[in-house]
């Protein structure tokens, strides 16, 4: 007779319980966190968000700096600005010197990269002999080079044109023809360090094999650097391009220390113009009512690089 075997209820399997998390991994804690991040939150609410939306307010305004009180104005501020000749004369003072700076202070880092690159003895002497000016406070820079290159006759901007007996006789900061022209030379001098320093540590990754394999193709020099070099260094000159031409465009302390904006206001730019209505003129609603204009251009170009980025993806998929 067969019999059917049955488990006892006593020794049935228990339903499972829910795994316990591994040793070591815990659940985060939404508080513990909120505390770690609230001294950065607070700063960044106090020092830039608040700032940035009064601002935004007091564009809205007639804000004073001498007065205590002040009257919503709407759009007038802004229409002002717009309409004012000397914000555009200052803005196209602004373009102009970005101009004379971004183009040589990309390419020239480019270029010094290059030959450091090249450099296996003394590289760390070529890197510091050009890093180091940009370690330096603008006033440091800016008076040198008012007492050292540009004094009239015994600068040595006129000393070089001497030795090869000539005597222009040039007010290199003092003559409207030159005097944009001298202060971006000053930071081209200044700060093309950084663009160097960027653009030798993406040649630096870029992997010997590709070089190896074009010397066995028969690639010569220039081959290597059109076929290989640049197109490696396309994403860092987008990276350097655009921060260049945002600290570019905020330029202030060059102007400000070297010609106050003279002559003729032919070197005031945006932010010395913002500067003089809020704190000279005591605008303080006009001076940020131009503050944001000037604003909203800088960042339409800081957003050129996330375009730029995403349409290099899009061409490389196709």
């Amino acid at each position: 007779m067969t019999t059917a075997a049955t488990t006892p209820a006593s020794t049935a399997a228990p339903a499972r319980a829910p795994a316990a998390a591994p040793a070591g991994i815990r659940r985060p804690w939404t508080e513990h966190g909120l505390l770690f991040v609230a001294p950065f939150l607070l700063i960044y609410a106090g020092f830039l968000l608040w700032p940035l939306l009064s601002g935004l307010w007091m564009s809205f305004t007639d804000a004073d700096i001498t007065a205590r009180g002040s009257t919503f104005t709407g759009l007038d501020n802004y229409t002002e600005a717009l309409s004012d000749p000397d914000v555009w004369a200052s803005l196209w003072n602004t373009v102009w010197f970005t101009v004379l700076s971004t183009i040589p202070l990309v390419l020239l880092g480019l270029l010094l990269a290059l030959l450091a690159n090249e450099l296996k003895v003394v590289q760390w002497l070529w890197r510091l002999s050009w890093f180091a000016p940009f370690m330096l406070p603008s006033g440091v820079v800016c008076l040198l080079f008012l007492n050292m290159i540009y004094q009239p006759e015994f600068g040595l901007a006129d000393q070089l044109f001497a030795v090869f007996g000539l005597h222009p006789d040039i007010g290199w900061l003092t003559d409207e023809r030159y005097a944009m022209l001298s202060i971006a030379a000053t930071t081209v001098w200044w700060t093309v360090g950084f663009n160097f320093l960027l653009y030798l540590a993406a040649l630096q990754s870029i992997p010997a094999h590709l070089y190896e394999a074009a010397e066995l193709d028969g690639a010569g020099p220039w081959q290597r650097l059109k076929h290989i070099t640049l197109p490696m260094l396309r994403r860092t000159t987008v990276l350097v391009l655009v921060l260049q031409l945002l600290a570019s465009l905020k330029i202030f302390d060059q102007v400000y220390l070297m010609t106050g904006g003279g002559p003729d206001d032919s070197t005031r730019v945006v932010l010395q113009y913002v500067y003089q209505q809020g704190f000279t003129g005591y605008r303080i609603g006009y001076a940020s009512a131009v503050s944001y204009i000037f604003f909203a251009m800088i960042l339409i170009v800081s957003l050129m690089r996330p375009w730029l980025s995403r349409r290099r993806a899009e061409e490389a998929a196709r």
